[in-house]
């Protein structure tokens, strides 16, 4: 099985962009955790950042191509990007988005999310867990659990 997680813009900031909203925790720390639970759970794992809309969508057609399920967080893209609401639902592949703060307890222009009515599930507000809690769901989709 291989799975892809996807971050989208200023989440290479992590770690001091907002630690009393995203945690100190850097991006780096978090990929390391997925790669030691993707190695536990005897799965492939390929993890990608961008800041780029375009090499966000891009990244999400190899995805549909290449792999069995996909992890992302489009970033500040979740609230208003049709280019990767449209990405998403383009590829037949499972789609979990996770969010590391909890989206609906922030700003307004926060809850909002176009891209949630076409991803399979969300995991948002469990910090840096909320990856590996999407990686646990995406898993446990494809397996038919």
């Amino acid at each position: 099985m291989k799975l892809v997680a996807l971050h989208g813009p200023n989440l290479n900031l992590l770690g001091t962009r907002e630690p009393d909203v995203y945690g100190s925790q850097t991006l780096e720390d978090i990929n390391a955790a997925m790669r030691a639970w993707a190695e536990r759970a005897g799965v492939d794992i390929e993890i990608y950042q961008t800041n780029h809309e375009g090499e966000l969508v891009e990244a999400i057609h190899r995805a549909g191509r290449d792999a069995d399920g996909l992890v992302v967080n489009p970033g500040a893209l979740t609230h208003y990007s049709y280019a990767v609401r449209d990405a998403i639902a383009a590829i037949s592949i499972p789609v979990v988005e996770a969010h590391l703060s909890n989206i609906h307890a922030r700003e307004a222009f926060r809850s909002v999310s176009v891209t949630a009515a076409v991803a399979t599930g969300i995991v948002s507000g469990f910090g840096a867990r909320s990856y590996i809690l999407a990686l646990e769901a995406l898993k446990a989709r494809i397996a038919g659990d």
